[in-house]
């Protein structure tokens, strides 16, 4: 089987950028929502790197599934948390109590979301570097 962690990589960029572009477009539910999925991509290519498959969409638990010779930097365990809270109530109405996603979510949220996001991609970006040089 082929090693696909550098397409998964590759969208986990792509997403990453329609969530800075959301950001600036005011459509944070989106810049949100896209964070989310740059930075489980972004894991899950790692974990791809490392020949072993992951699956699921809870960030935080992908990268608590890494090959223990992975070092996870402090806190990113717990951004990656916050970018959890942004994969299905940025989408749909019903996952507030009132108002659509848009109406729960600016730049104060996308702003994080994006930047933690960032922070996470940077991390597999190296972490991907030594599974090559191993």
């Amino acid at each position: 089987m082929p090693n696909r962690s550098s397409d998964w990589f590759r969208q986990a960029q792509r997403d990453l950028a329609q969530a800075e572009a959301s950001l600036q477009g005011d459509r944070h539910e989106w810049a949100c929502f896209a964070a989310h999925q740059a930075a489980e991509k972004a894991v899950k290519a790692l974990h791809l790197a490392y020949q072993q498959e992951a699956w699921g969409h809870v960030v935080a638990r992908l990268l608590s599934e890494l090959p223990s010779v992975i070092e996870r930097p402090a806190l990113l365990t717990d951004k990656a948390k916050v970018l959890d809270t942004f994969y299905i109530p940025t989408r749909y109405p019903d996952s507030h109590p009132e108002g659509s996603p848009f109406d729960h979510y600016g730049p104060l949220q996308s702003r994080e979301a994006v930047n933690y996001a960032r922070e996470i991609l940077e991390f597999v970006r190296h972490e991907m570097a030594q599974a090559r040089n191993c």
